[in-house]
């Protein structure tokens, strides 16, 4: 696996070093991972069990959230199986098709949970603003069809990137210092001119996650100024505790990401091995948390959880 930089090979398969630098403690690393994963598996499966079997949890809010847990699924098995792979196994070799498939579904979900959240944040304004039209407005038939926008817009904004991946001659190296696939660590190792595919990747963030964010901002915005034409200390402390849990998430989900874009651009005394845990922390931490969050803050559904898991066993 030498790093040979001849235009005339084109490399199709790679070797995932994990945590580069850290390869002595993949054992101890892999703890948390294994431990994230199961806790994101059984967290949003039950998540998704309590929703779909409780009409009472039938209402828009519920509904996405169910969408947001089912996001959550897909995004940490589409990376943390492969890393234990790595950890345990040492199991880093993966085609190109495979590493392709891998960063597809990485991006496609991440865009997927972003577009979810910023759907949420409009859930939050409907209910806060217009509250005797919130059932009017947010059909079970709109709330589909928003399902359908938003996973239309992640896959179809991701999927010319397989093939402007697969136009690409990696000649470079097939190395990756990382866990998982990823469209600038991959590309980067191309010998072709990657003008297309930077701009093109450029594009897809402004449009999709950029836009996100600050829909989401405005959408507050709206929610705070509302919230603070009350005249009720109990009712703005009412409406300001039910947008307590997505902005928590909204942390979580941003928060880490955010950090970890700055420290690439600005971090340059930062190690790889850092910015690989960063990176990890964006796919590992809201997935395994979003379902904690909305268990222990939403009474509806912490009182159905303490009924499935307490009150049958005794």
């Amino acid at each position: 696996m030498d790093t040979v930089n001849h235009t005339s090979i084109s490399y199709t398969f790679f070797h995932l070093l994990g945590i580069p630098g850290l390869e002595d403690q993949h054992v101890w690393i892999s703890i948390p991972f294994f431990i994230s994963y199961i806790t994101a598996l059984l967290g949003n499966s039950l998540l998704i069990f309590i929703i779909l079997t409780r009409p009472s949890l039938h209402g828009p809010m519920f509904l996405f959230l169910c969408m947001l847990a089912g996001a959550d699924i897909v995004l940490s098995t589409s990376t943390v199986p492969q890393a234990l792979a790595i950890f345990w196994f040492h199991a880093g070799e993966i085609s190109l098709d495979r590493c392709i498939t891998q960063l597809f579904f990485i991006h496609s979900t991440y865009i997927s949970e972003s577009g979810i959240l910023l759907v949420m944040a409009f859930d939050r304004y409907i209910a806060i603003c217009y509250p005797l039209r919130y059932t009017t407005i947010l059909t079970n038939s709109l709330i589909g069809k928003i399902g359908v926008a938003i996973f239309l817009r992640s896959y179809g904004t991701i999927f010319p990137i397989i093939f402007l991946l697969k136009k690409l001659t990696f000649c470079r190296s097939n190395i990756l210092p990382h866990t998982a696939c990823e469209h600038t660590g991959l590309s980067k190792y191309a010998c072709n001119d990657l003008q297309v595919n930077i701009w093109y990747g450029f594009f897809v963030l402004i449009s999709t996650v950029t836009l996100d964010v600050v829909l989401i901002f405005i959408s507050y915005m709206l929610i705070l100024c509302a919230i603070f034409r009350l005249t009720s200390q109990d009712a703005r402390h009412k409406a300001l505790n039910t947008c307590g849990s997505h902005v928590c998430v909204l942390m979580l989900f941003y928060g880490p990401g955010i950090f970890s874009t700055l420290s690439h651009q600005f971090g340059h005394q930062i190690s790889s091995d850092v910015h690989v845990l960063l990176a990890n922390v964006c796919i590992l931490a809201p997935p395994m948390l979003n379902p904690i969050i909305y268990g222990v803050k939403t009474k509806q559904i912490r009182d159905l959880v303490t009924h499935a898991l307490f009150l049958k066993v005794i």
